[in-house]
């Protein structure tokens, strides 16, 4: 297992054709992410879409509903931590292949013994660990085939898979309910859907490539300055994490950063229905219509802000994210206090434009605070904060203030979350600025 995951290492290419193949494999391993990662989802999300034929088939309480969703979450925070980790040391296309296979594998484990409780529970725990090794080598991936001059804008077309995936699980299992019946739902939702991620692993395993210099190709010029001091291909994982990761106080930001986003994301979302029901007076209709707007509203703002940073701020990724944190303040208030279904649902929106800002150019950042062969460990430090804490946080702690002090309470933690977010961002542009400088004199 472990010599299949290893990087496979190529004869180098001559001279003449390095540029063409290079440009060649760096596209066909952008697509090979992108499909990839959005697979991921279709394997994930399906567990969300089968929640009520699975509460009324093995008579779940919400609560147990909810649990089972937890597990799912911790669980993948985890995995994220775990396996990016262990993505720095392998094959990105293996690894990731080999992840996506066992999370189709788990899903149909799902369909064929996921009749009890405890069952489920145990399978959602390993599909989200699974889950974890999905994200580390698509970053590795973009991180050494893309220039930090265009790593902004492809990076925010890679960000959309997770969009484009989730939003292809409730067509594909609704195209079998209807072939198959009602019935057999499990079929529909579980078997279907991870027979499509099977056939995705193996696509993406011919079309991801290692990494250039695994493939006999010259690396970026940048990631060679930042490497051609550093002894890295002996280190194990653990030295890779102790010495570039918990040293490295980009790593803690960027994590830190990512936490109090997904706090700001998740406290909002999560609680977006009920605030707009029970507070506004929104119908079920008007709701889901704001909740629409504030999840698809995500994916203009991230293609824009990946361009502006790259372009107008010259590769610096943070200075359209204190701008997005600052009006998210303003749009929090007006969410908040505004009385009409108009206003609140505007807000809404814009919230939703405004919070996926910071959490993709702070994904960027990470690519650009560690070494390049550090990257999935950095990844995995941020996913595990932003997933364990963060949206804990936004979740949990935010349902108990509000039961304890009223929706008020709620508001007050969301703009806590949000201005540490801020200065959290204003810390890594200082960071990125002296990074900068000292790689440029290293030339």
């Amino acid at each position: 297992m472990f010599n299949f995951l290893a990087p496979q290492k190529k004869a180098p290419v001559v001279e003449d054709h390095q540029a063409i193949l290079f440009k060649k494999d760096k596209w066909l391993s952008l697509i090979g992410v992108f499909i990839g990662y959005a697979a991921f989802y279709i394997v994930r999300n399906n567990f969300t879409l089968s929640t009520p034929q699975l509460k009324d088939a093995l008579n779940l309480s919400k609560g147990q509903i909810g649990l089972l969703s937890s597990c799912l979450l911790i669980s993948y925070g985890l995995g994220k931590g775990v396996m990016s980790a262990w993505a720095d040391k392998t094959s990105p296309k293996r690894f990731m292949a080999l992840g996506l296979t066992m999370c189709a594998l788990l899903s149909m484990c799902l369909a064929f013994f996921g009749h009890s409780y405890s069952a489920v529970a145990v399978i959602l725990i390993l599909l989200g660990l699974f889950q974890g090794t999905g994200v580390g080598p698509a970053f590795i991936t973009l991180s050494t085939w893309f220039s930090k001059q265009e790593r902004g804008w492809i990076t925010a077309i890679w960000n959309c898979s997770h969009n484009v995936g989730g939003g292809l699980i409730s067509p594909l299992a609704g195209f079998m309910m209807g072939m198959v019946g009602a019935s057999h739902w499990r079929f529909a939702i579980y078997v279907f859907p991870a027979l499509v991620a099977l056939a995705i692993a193996i696509l993406i395993a011919i079309l991801i490539k290692e990494r250039p210099e695994d493939e006999g190709l010259i690396p970026l010029a940048e990631n060679k300055i930042v490497e051609k001091d550093l002894d890295y291909q002996h280190l194990s994982n653990w030295e890779i994490l102790s010495k570039y990761v918990f040293n490295n106080p980009g790593a803690w930001l960027v994590s830190l950063m990512d936490t109090f986003v997904y706090m700001i994301r998740f406290g909002i979302l999560t609680w977006l229905p009920i605030f707009l029901i029970q507070v506004k007076g929104f119908t079920h209709a008007e709701m889901m219509v704001a909740f629409a707007f504030f999840e698809w509203a995500a994916i203009p703002s991230t293609l824009l802000a990946g361009i502006l940073s790259d372009k107008l701020f010259k590769s610096y990724r943070m200075p359209p994210a204190i701008i997005a944190l600052i009006l998210i303040i303003f749009c929090i208030f007006g969410y908040w206090n505004s009385k009409s279904i108009g206003m609140v649902t505007t807000y809404a929106a814009l919230a939703g434009c405004l919070v996926y800002i910071p959490q993709f150019l702070d994904s960027v950042q990470t690519m650009e605070v560690v070494p390049p062969f550090a990257v999935g460990s950095t990844v995995g430090l941020r996913g595990f904060m932003s997933y364990v804490f963060g949206s804990t946080f936004g979740t949990s702690l935010l349902g108990v203030a509000v039961d304890h002090w009223g929706w008020n309470a709620g508001l007050v933690l969301l703009l806590f979350a949000t201005i540490a977010c801020l200065l959290c961002a204003v810390g890594l542009h200082i960071f990125a600025i002296r990074l900068h400088r000292q790689i440029n004199s290293k030339k």
